[in-house]
């Protein structure tokens, strides 16, 4: 027993993979990036309403795009579950 050098940690069980997971990143990143600039945009409109139209609306754009992708992420998943 002296000198023993194994430790006693017990074996952790692997993480199951999540098949979705950069679609879950992008989806989040478009939204609240898409939110954020909508803003600036919306705040730089008061002074350039060219500025503020060219941010807001690929700001809208993107989260709108995000928000469909919850949607194909939905879809996806109850499509695995069929198969």
């Amino acid at each position: 027993m002296a000198g023993e050098t194994q430790s006693a940690q017990p074996a952790q069980p692997a993480k199951p993979p999540k098949p979705f997971a950069r679609l879950e990143a992008w989806i989040w990143t478009l939204i609240y990036g898409g939110l954020l600039v909508l803003v600036l945009g919306l705040a730089t409109g008061r002074e350039s309403a060219a500025v503020g139209w060219a941010l807001a609306v690929p700001g809208a754009v993107l989260a709108a795009v995000g928000v469909v992708l919850i949607y194909v992420r939905a879809r996806l998943g109850k499509a695995d579950a069929k198969s």
